[in-house]
């Protein structure tokens, strides 16, 4: 994905606001060997281009007075209740060096699984990203949970993924719980009447 921004000379508060004011959000790009560098962005593209997930786990082009670098978006602040960006930090990245990056997951195939189907279950989502470290050309756009096999009871762990090639996740040693498979409570009381019944 490529981004334009301009190189900011002014600084401050104040400078920060007229920017702003014009419709320009201030941001920052550091990292690497060369020294940070004050930019400026346009706000509409960079408040559009922050819906899309993958402008948040992509190796962005940003291109300043012509001369492109790579980058990743690595925070960014929005007003309170205005719908404004108010600033962006992006760090440069070396094709040669792992990166540490939080990727979305995207859960799928619930409807097939035995939880869902069988037992009419709710998949919980845990967690909805994945911390992750790899080359910046291994960098996925998100990574898949499959669910097919998923049983009430049953949870699926981080060490349950299929990562692509070359991407580690970083759990600091703990596997972590990614979503379970429950059957609500109400449910399991009509089933339990239901089999009474029958008696």
């Amino acid at each position: 994905m490529k981004v334009v921004a301009f190189k900011r000379e002014l600084q401050g508060s104040g400078a920060s606001r007229r920017l702003r004011n014009s419709g320009q959000t201030p941001g920052i790009i550091y990292g690497g060997t060369a020294a940070p560098l004050n930019i400026a962005l346009d706000h509409n593209a960079l408040y559009h281009a922050l819906k899309k997930e993958a402008f948040h786990s992509s190796i962005l082009d940003l291109e300043i007075d012509g001369q492109v670098e790579k980058v990743l978006l690595r925070d960014f602040q929005v007003h309170a209740f205005k719908q404004l960006v108010l600033h962006a930090d992006f760090q440069r990245v070396d094709a040669n060096k792992k990166i540490h990056v939080k990727v979305a997951l995207h859960f799928a195939n619930a409807d097939v699984s035995p939880a869902v189907k069988l037992h009419g279950a709710t998949i919980s989502h845990v967690a909805n990203e994945l911390d992750i470290e790899c080359l910046p050309a291994d960098l996925p756009e998100f990574i898949t949970v499959d669910l097919t096999n998923v049983d009430v009871g049953h949870s699926v762990h981080v060490a349950d993924l299929t990562l692509p090639k070359g991407v580690t996740a970083v759990t600091h040693g703990n596997n972590l719980t990614i979503a379970t498979a429950s059957v609500p409570a109400g449910h399991v009381a009509a089933e339990a009447a239901a089999a009474e019944e029958k008696k």
